[in-house]
């Protein structure tokens, strides 16, 4: 039955038909009408944030915590402009994340006027940054509209979207059918044919290994079992972290599985762009559409795309899950794995933490942070020297608990993104390693976290520099530094200026009891971790091998 809804009640009302309980955002005079329906509502709660690119960073996080799709809502122009950083690594990482933004009023779309907040075409630019964008003109489609883009979020490859509306139509009121919530469609199965290939390969395979992506996540049980039949060690990079838990038997940790990659003879990539492989391993500047076996290369993936973007030896178009759970049906009779192969994996897992403890002082701080987070607990890291340990030194035990930026490598989106996972996980605990350069990008949302009770855990690893960009300067360029000295407020009196305990601790074993009672008190803290310049062990060996003979890591 119809019902006389404005425009921006029948979004949130449709948004809240398809599952979503929390909207992250900041209002504005063309957003008036959607925030006032959020106030209203009693399926969604609002949370405001200090800026346009927190709440998108805040959505984010809270889609890379859970696995399930998020919203924010901004302002158009550059209210939504602040938040294109969080919809690119959205985009990278395959994050079903939904922005909802305004437009300039219907009669002066295409006018050049210069009207509030005008763009010259803000569909346009978002469609060059996320996977569907749309435009809402009444309030009786917004429910439809709404529907389409969970199913763009949702179907195939996910990915953010973006829905407008008009200033005018947003205010507007007119009858509005509300519908059931999108109904996604599961992808077709995959092709017979290309799963008898793989098997083919298989069966005639000794050392297998499994590159689980993140878009492996939900098929735990699945990589799990394909693993254990075929004998074959599982790594992943970032995203597929915790599908194989650090620990588990078949687990290889990414130094680990590089000391393997020599003798592996089948690769079998499942969700996952085979970066670790194909682009780290072999070079980051060097391009490989079509490798060499060996090892013969197997792609499961649910984006058909992905086939020729590296193009594998044989490639299954299906979801993980499914694809996996075929492919394990049909070599069950048939493999033949050499259980020499995985019997070697607890020593190489132990020369490869030998060979990481160099790499101080953050290996230890990660230590401590591992002993005390629960396994459950949730990482969100950084574009810092702490972050980039954690690529191969932080153990992951669950799909969805650490957190990060992927490919896009984006500086300053961790505190930010640490607030929404927390405010989507209020049972779980959430800690933040940050740099001190990333987390004055987002300092403000301390606000933020002060306000609505985020009980986010923020390390700051204070080296009073961009430490990266200052290494390269000072390896590179003769020790000419520019940008990467930076000057720093005391943090631990900025975070109380905020209403929230600061903290400070010097050394790794401080750090263990503060942390422990910050995690206890499940309350906003920040704790200040000075560290010394050029006191850092360089990680980067072990995230890109440096090519024999080169004294650079790419």
């Amino acid at each position: 039955m119809a019902e006389n809804l404005s425009g921006g009640e029948a979004i949130v009302r449709q948004v809240a038909a398809n599952g979503i309980g929390t909207v992250f955002g900041l209002p504005g005079a063309q957003m008036y009408p959607l925030f006032d329906a959020l106030e209203r509502s009693n399926a969604i709660e609002t949370i405001c944030t200090r800026h346009e690119q927190a709440a998108a960073y805040m959505a984010y996080g809270a889609t890379q915590s859970t696995g399930r799709p998020s919203a924010f809502s901004v302002v158009p122009g550059p209210g939504v402009l602040n938040t294109t950083a969080a919809l690119c690594t959205a985009w990278g990482r395959n994050a079903p994340v939904l922005c909802l933004t305004g437009q300039i009023p219907s009669a002066y779309l295409g006018q050049g006027r210069g009207h509030l907040h005008e763009l010259p075409d803000q569909l346009a630019t978002l469609r060059t940054l996320v996977k569907w964008a749309e435009r809402i003109d009444t309030p009786a489609d917004a429910p439809g509209l709404v529907n389409q883009a969970f199913t763009q979020m949702l179907s195939g490859r996910p990915g953010p979207v973006s829905l407008e509306m008009c200033w005018d139509v947003m205010a507007q009121s007119g009858d509005v059918e509300m519908l059931e919530p999108a109904q996604i469609e599961a992808p077709p199965g995959p092709d017979p044919d290309a799963i008898a290939s793989a098997a083919k390969l298989i069966a005639g395979a000794r050392n297998i290994m499994i590159m689980a992506g993140g878009g492996a996540r939900h098929a735990t049980a699945e990589v799990h079992a394909l693993a254990e039949r075929l004998g074959a060690g599982v790594t992943s990079f970032r995203s597929g972290r915790g599908i194989v838990a650090d620990g588990h038997t078949l687990n290889l940790p990414t130094v680990a599985a590089h000391t393997l990659w020599p003798e592996t003879d089948v690769l079998i990539a499942i969700g996952s762009r085979a970066e670790l492989q194909y682009m780290r391993w072999s070079g980051m500047r060097t391009l490989i559409t079509e490798p060499e076996a060996p090892p013969h290369l197997i792609r499961i993936d649910i984006d058909a795309n992905e086939m020729s973007r590296l193009k594998p030896h044989v490639g299954i178009v299906a979801d993980a899950a499914v694809g996996a759970a075929e492919l394990l049906a049909a070599v069950e009779a048939t493999a033949t794995p050499d259980p020499a192969w995985s019997e070697r994996f607890d020593d190489v897992r132990a020369s490869a933490r030998q060979r990481i403890e160099k790499i101080q002082p953050h290996l230890s701080y990660l230590d401590v942070i591992r002993d005390v987070l629960p396994r459950d607990g949730i990482l969100v890291d950084e574009v810092c020297q702490a972050g980039f340990t954690g690529y191969f030194g932080w153990p992951v035990y669950a799909p969805y608990t650490y957190v990060t930026s992927g490919f896009q490598g984006t500086l300053g989106f961790g505190y930010q993104t640490a607030l929404g996972a927390k405010a989507v996980n209020r049972d779980k605990a959430v800690v933040s390693i940050n740099g001190d350069g990333g987390f004055m990008y987002g300092v403000q949302e301390l606000a933020t976290a002060a306000q609505y009770g985020l009980g986010v855990v923020a390390i700051v690893f204070n080296n009073s520099a961009f430490g990266n960009v200052r290494r390269d300067q000072q390896m590179h360029y003769e020790g000419r530094l520019i940008g990467s000295e930076l000057a720093n407020p005391d943090f631990v009196r900025l975070a109380e200026s905020f209403g929230i305990e600061g903290r400070r601790a010097a050394t790794p074993e401080a750090l263990k009891p503060v942390l422990e009672e910050a995690i206890a008190a499940d309350r906003p803290v920040l704790i200040e971790v000075p560290i010394a310049p050029d006191s850092e062990t360089s990680p980067w060996e072990f995230i890109i091998p440096p090519p024999p003979g080169s004294d650079r890591p790419y």
